[in-house]
C-alpha cells in the first residue's frame, strides 16, 4: 500500500489514481473514503487526444472502485490521474443530434461539425415510465412486407424482434423495414448499431444519405472493433435519445437495434472482467436483469409511441439459448428467420410457423385477416408434416385432399416471397411494397384454388397476385410464340 499512499498525497482529494488495468476494466484508488457512486462517470486525465471515460461498477474496498472503460485502454498505465465527475455518463439529445452519427458517449463520428455547447444532455440511466402512464399497443403497423403483415403483424408502439443465425438476412430485413417505415412514418428514427461490422454501419449510413431520410434519423454506433463497454452501453445511449424525443418533444419514435445479442455478449465480457462467476452456458448471472432494464425502458406513453424493431443473432441456430429466450420473452412480435427457408431461396427467409405476434387476434386485426392467416398457417403446417412422406414416396402416393393442400401450400410459400428495394442493386429485380388488402386477397385466392393451374415460378418474388397473373400470362405467351415456328 506504500505506493498508493504516496499517490494519494500528491492527488487532488476528489481525484483518483489508476491502480490496475485488465483490458476494459480499470481499478481506481481514491484518497478519500467518499467514493464515487455506482454508475457514475470518471474521466482519465491522460495524454491522448480523446478523453477516456470510465463507469463505476463496484466498490472493492474503502478506497478502490472497479470501472468499465468506454474507449480503448491501450497505452493506459498505473498512476495516471482520474477525475470523478460526480454524475452519470450524459449524452447529447434533441434536434442537434438529428442526422448525426454518435458514439456511445455522444461524440460525433461522421466528420461533421462539433455539437453546440448548449446541446441538452441526459443521463444514459433512467427508469422506465410508470406503469399507470404507459399505453398498450393495439394499432397495427403496416410494413408492406407480405409475410410480416399477414402472419406476424407489428404494433405501433410495440416491440418486434427478428431472430436468426448468421447470414439468413436479419440486417437486410431491418434495412428494408427502415426504408418502408420512414416513407410512411412521420416521426424520428433512432438506430443503434450494437457490435456490428463497420462495413454494415457504413452501408447503412450511405443508404440513409441516398434515400434522404438521414435528417430525421439519429445513428448511435458501438461497433464490433470497440471495447465491450462501448457495445454494452450503445443501446442505452440510443434509448436516451429516443426517450427525449418521446417525453420532451412528444414525437413518435422508431427505435431500431442491430444486434441485441451483441449487447448481451458485451455484458458477458464485462461481467467476467469484473470478476463475476458465469451462469448458464457461460452467460453473466445478471443476464435477465440487464435485458429487462433495456427492454422495459422501450415503452409508449400517452400521445407518443416508441416502436422498437430489433435484430437478434441466434448462436449456432440454437433457439433455446438463454440469451435468445430471455430477449424473446419481452417481445410482442417474434419473427424467426430460418436457414432452411434461405437455403430454398425463399426471401425474406421468415419461418411462418415458428413466428408469432400477439396482435394476430380477431379483436385487433379483424375476423377476415385472422381467418386467412390461420388458413395459410394450417396449409403450410400440413405441407411440412407431409414433407417426409413426399420425399420417400412422392406426391402421387398422397390422397386427393392432401395433394391439393400441397399444391396450394407450395404456391403460398412462393407468394410470400418478395423482392426488396434495398437489394435492387444486387438482384436487378425492382423492390415491391404490398398493402395488406392485396396480401389478404392474394392468399385468399390461392387458398380458393385460383392459382392451381399456374406455374409455381409465376408466384415467386412478385408483389401482388395481379403481378403474378401478369407474369403467368407473359410466360404462356412466350411459350406459345416459341412453339409456333416448330409446329
Amino acid at each position: 500500500m506504500g505506493e498508493h499512499t504516496a499517490s494519494r498525497k500528491t492527488a487532488n482529494p476528489t481525484d483518483g489514481i489508476v491502480d490496475a488495468v485488465r483490458g476494459a476494466v480499470v481499478d481506481v484508488v481514491f484518497a478519500e473514503e467518499d467514493l464515487p457512486s455506482i454508475n457514475s462517470a470518471l474521466v482519465v486525465e491522460w495524454d491522448r487526444p480523446t478523453p477516456l471515460i470510465l463507469e463505476v461498477h463496484s466498490h472493492l474496498d474503502l478506497h478502490t472502485v472497479r470501472a468499465v472503460a468506454f474507449q480503448s485502454t491501450a497505452g493506459l498505465a498505473r498512476g495516471v490521474s482520474v477525475h470523478a465527475t460526480g454524475g452519470p455518463v450524459e449524452v447529447p439529445v434533441g434536434t442537434a443530434v438529428l442526422g448525426r452519427l454518435l458514439d456511445v458517449v455522444g461524440n460525433p463520428q461522421d466528420n461533421g461539425p462539433e455539437l453546440a455547447k448548449d446541446t441538452p444532455r441526459r443521463s444514459i440511466h433512467a427508469l422506465p415510465p410508470l406503469l399507470k402512464s404507459q399505453t398498450g399497443a393495439t394499432e397495427v403497423y403496416e410494413t408492406g412486407i407480405k409475410v410480416i403483415d399477414l402472419l406476424t403483424p407489428m404494433a405501433q408502439g410495440g416491440k418486434a424482434a427478428m431472430f436468426g443465425g448468421a447470414g439468413v438476412g436479419k440486417t437486410v430485413l431491418v434495412m428494408e423495414l427502415i426504408r418502408a417505415m420512414v416513407e410512411k412514418y412521420e416521426g424520428i428514427s433512432v438506430f443503434a448499431g450494437i457490435g456490428e461490422r463497420s462495413r454494415e454501419g457504413h452501408e447503412l449510413l450511405t443508404e440513409m444519405q441516398s434515400s434522404g431520410v438521414l435528417e430525421r434519423t439519429v445513428l448511435v454506433y458501438g461497433q464490433m472493433n470497440e471495447p465491450p463497454g462501448a457495445r454494452w452501453r450503445a443501446a442505452l445511449t440510443a434509448l436516451t435519445v429516443s426517450e427525449y424525443f418521446r417525453d420532451q418533444k412528444h414525437k413518435n419514435v422508431l427505435l431500431l437495434m442491430d444486434n441485441v445479442f451483441r449487447f448481451v455478449q458485451a455484458g458477458a465480457e464485462v461481467s467476467s472482467l469484473l470478476g463475476r462467476l458465469p451462469s448458464r452456458v457461460g452467460y453473466q448471472p445478471t443476464l435477465a436483469t440487464e435485458v429487462a432494464r433495456l427492454q422495459e425502458r422501450i415503452a409508449s406513453v400517452a400521445g407518443s409511441a416508441v416502436t422498437a424493431i430489433q435484430a437478434v443473432y441466434v448462436p449456432a441456430d440454437d433457439f433455446t439459448d438463454p440469451a435468445v429466450t430471455t430477449i424473446s420473452s419481452h417481445m410482442d412480435c417474434v419473427i424467426v428467420l430460418s436457414r432452411a427457408q434461405a437455403a430454398e431461396g425463399f426471401y425474406p427467409a421468415i419461418d411462418p410457423l415458428a413466428s408469432s405476434s400477439m396482435l394476430l387476434d380477431p379483436l385487433i386485426v379483424g375476423e377476415a385477416h385472422y381467418e386467412t392467416a390461420e388458413a395459410v398457417r394450417q396449409a403450410l403446417a400440413r405441407f411440412r408434416e407431409l414433407t417426409d412422406i413426399i420425399s420417400l414416396l412422392g406426391v402421387e402416393e398422397l390422397g386427393a385432399s392432401d395433394r391439393l393442400i400441397v399444391k396450394r401450400a407450395r404456391r403460398l410459400q412462393r407468394f410470400l416471397t418478395q423482392p426488396f428495394m434495398v437489394t435492387e442493386a444486387f438482384t436487378g429485380t425492382p423492390g415491391a411494397s404490398v398493402v395488406l388488402a392485396d396480401t389478404l386477397a392474394g392468399c385468399r385466392a390461392i387458398l380458393d384454388g385460383e392459382a392451381d393451374d399456374w406455374s409455381e415460378s409465376s408466384l415467386y418474388m412478385v408483389g401482388t397476385l395481379e403481378d403474378a397473373r401478369k407474369k403467368e400470362a407473359d410466360a404462356k405467351a412466350s411459350e406459345t410464340s416459341d412453339a409456333g415456328p416448330a409446329a
